[in-house]
């Protein structure tokens, strides 16, 4: 915390793939407090769950290891606390990997991280039901029980008490499992002011700012649509830091110098993002009111927010569900003037006779990239007959092998379909699983006194 009583959390990672290079900015170029990086989304859960499968070391954020190596000795010369959600469905792995480049990077002795567990419900999952939790699905109501052999993982949402837990045992790192996004911002908030967890004001305005910084350059101008063409030097782009003092009320901004911009459209833009009921948005710790923000510009990248409105949370966490959901393929090809698209619906059609003519079971969606696949056919546009089109079909069965026949059916197009083809280089489509979410609810009773927290030395 700075003199003036504002601690500062920047923003290192919005997905797991992002900038490898922001958190290393982020840590070098300017003072920060704390390291928030995100790397989790609904379908990621079931990837690191298939990968433990495979390999019980495996399903955390391997990628996040090898940059705390580069990033860990400043960190503990510089004091900055780094909180994330990388572990995946392995936090104590990822630990241990952490542990080692800790030693490796020269902190040894200096550094502990703190773990959490007990979000990945899978190995509980009968016994919930049986106690009768249904875990219905949110859009459909069904019960998890019709669908139970195809699940694949089933996590928890957690909120910010065990983060607190770990930081108050002394944790330079915190790794979880699957965190909600806002937590890691609004964790260390709580920590460093000392906020009581029914001051829902204050609380959901860290809410607020956790859902600004979560997704990176996203609030910074990347991904912008006003004035995209204006950004500055998105290759070095810098991602958000929240200044946030006591009364909970916050400045997004950067650091000075860095690419992109912070303006209140940038900020608003984030705002939106992913935003259902602005009046309700539900968190495990409080629901925030997003109509209550009062947004702010003061120039020179720094965009006050104020206003934040919360009340009580709810009796229940929300579960994230992967189920299997069949087998996939998609393959392209693309046709070029004269008669670009009409060339590539000609080979929409054959593909599709052929399909019939094998008896394969299989659902079929088509789209002339380039033409009208984004928003469909819009009047006078495209012109009737453009240089070229992308032809894009995509299958699913829960029958593997009608995926992996189809598979085989697109490359004959090349010398019996239409002419002027091109795109075929990549061969085959290759068939892919599905995950299909199922969203739920479950009380927190049955959950929480399952969170715990192992702290490791490095």
């Amino acid at each position: 915390m700075t003199e003036k009583g504002i601690v500062r959390i920047a923003s290192g990672q919005g997905f797991w793939g992002d900038d490898p290079e922001a958190p290393v900015r982020q840590v070098k170029e300017g003072p920060i407090d704390y390291l928030m990086m995100d790397y989790l989304a609904e379908v990621t859960m079931s990837i690191m769950q298939k990968q433990r499968a495979r390999d019980p070391l495996a399903g955390y954020a391997r990628d996040f290891v090898p940059l705390m190596g580069k990033i860990f000795p400043i960190c503990v010369d510089k004091g900055i606390k780094v909180i994330t959600n990388a572990g995946g469905v392995n936090p104590r792995g990822c630990a241990e990997a952490l542990v080692d480049v800790g030693r490796k990077s020269g902190v040894g002795g200096r550094a502990t991280i703190g773990i959490v567990v007990g979000d990945d419900i899978m190995d509980r999952l009968d016994i919930l039901l049986a106690d009768g939790h249904e875990l219905r699905n949110l859009d459909t109501g069904e019960p998890l029980s019709v669908i139970r052999d195809r699940v694949q993982s089933a996590n928890v949402y957690m909120g910010a008490r065990p983060i607190l837990e770990a930081l108050s045992l002394g944790a330079d790192l915190v790794v979880t499992g699957r965190s909600t996004d806002t937590a890691l911002t609004y964790a260390p908030m709580i920590h460093e002011f000392g906020w009581a967890m029914d001051d829902w004001n204050r609380l959901a305005s860290g809410v607020v700012a956790g859902h600004i910084n979560e997704c990176g350059a996203q609030s910074t101008g990347g991904n912008c649509l006003a004035d995209w063409w204006s950004i500055p030097n998105l290759a070095k782009v810098g991602f958000p830091i929240i200044e946030v003092g006591s009364d909970g009320n916050f400045v997004v901004t950067k650091h000075e110098g860095s690419g992109g911009r912070v303006t209140r459209a940038t900020v608003t833009e984030q705002i939106l993002y992913e935003m259902g009921d602005p009046i309700t948005y539900i968190t495990p710790d409080v629901i925030a009111d997003f109509t209550t923000i009062e947004l702010k510009d003061e120039g020179n990248d720094r965009v006050r927010v104020e206003g934040v409105q919360g009340r009580e949370a709810t009796e229940s966490l929300k579960v994230s569900i992967a189920v299997s959901g069949g087998f996939k393929a998609v393959g392209t090809l693309t046709y070029a003037w004269p008669d670009a698209a009409a060339k590539a619906r000609s080979a929409d059609r054959i593909l599709r006779e052929r399909i019939d003519l094998l008896g394969l079971d299989l659902e079929i969606r088509t789209e002339l990239v380039g033409w009208d696949s984004t928003h469909g056919h819009l009047p006078g546009y495209p012109p009737q007959d453009i240089p070229e089109v992308q032809l894009r079909v995509g299958v699913r069965s829960e029958d593997k092998i009608a995926v992996e026949r189809f598979t085989r059916e697109i490359s004959p197009l090349i010398l019996s379909g239409p002419p002027s083809v091109t795109g075929f280089a990549a061969g085959r489509p290759r068939v892919q699983e599905i995950m299909a979410y199922w969203p739920a609810l479950i009380d927190k009773e049955v959950i929480e006194p399952y969170l715990k927290v192992e702290m490791f030395d490095v």
